[in-house]
């Protein structure tokens, strides 16, 4: 067992921490990538064009260049433009709004084709039998189709979950102090870097491991009484 010379309570703070963004990030992205899956779907033209924009944008752009370009590029971007108009203004991003908003906007993005794919999966026939029962689009959707897309989109979204966790350790860089932030501080105060973050790897493989129990008892659960599902 490392030697933290009084130091593990700073990264078990980290820690809550770091949980605490990824699980509202990745609230935040399920529910903004089925929204953007199903404008991708079904929204006019120009709606799917705004969309596919968006998402090739998002996945095409790193991590660490959006979350500098929202926490320090944006507020200056504004103050500019105020300023332009003669308007004296300061503004500033809390870093746990812009580290949340700005995995969430990105995880989104991945989550959006996760659930597009899930929906473009489904056996026409099911979308067929409801409407021959005559079930409205919204209540076969909800009713018939939603359940079976979650089905389907669960690996894909585990995916999605096990890289958020780890992207987190990039909002350290806005002075947040989550898991690798805390760390960081710790190695530099007993300047002994391989014990903590070695400590930081081992905190976030047991997340990553707790992560893959869930995942593999979610997909038996959603799998139940379907063909070929595991006992």
């Amino acid at each position: 067992m490392p030697d933290l010379q009084g130091y593990g309570w700073l990264l078990i703070d980290g820690l809550v921490l770091t949980l605490g963004v990824a699980i509202a990030s990745m609230a935040g992205a399920l529910a903004l990538g089925l929204l953007a899956a199903m404008g991708k779907l079904f929204a006019p033209r120009a709606g799917r064009i705004a969309i596919e924009v968006y998402t090739t944008f998002v996945r095409g752009v790193p991590e660490l260049v959006l979350l500098l370009l929202i926490y320090y590029g944006l507020p200056t971007l504004i103050q500019n433009t105020a300023g332009g108009m003669g308007v004296d203004l300061t503004l500033s991003i809390n870093p746990f709004v812009a580290g949340i908003g700005t995995l969430t906007v990105i995880y989104a993005a991945f989550a959006c084709e996760v659930f597009r794919a899930a929906y473009l999966a489904l056996p026409p026939g099911q979308r067929e039998a409801a409407y021959a029962l005559g079930l409205k689009r919204w209540v076969t959707f909800r009713k018939v189709e939603l359940p079976q897309m979650m089905r389907y989109a669960l690996p894909g979204l585990g995916n999605v979950w096990m890289v958020l966790v780890k992207a987190t350790a990039l909002i350290s860089i806005i002075q947040l102090p989550e898991l690798m932030r805390n760390a960081d501080i710790a190695a530099r105060s007993t300047r002994q870097p391989f014990t903590f973050f070695f400590a930081a790897c081992l905190l976030y493989l047991t997340i990553t491991a707790i992560s893959m129990w869930g995942q593999a008892w979610l997909e038996r659960w959603a799998a139940r009484g379907t063909a070929g599902a595991r006992p």
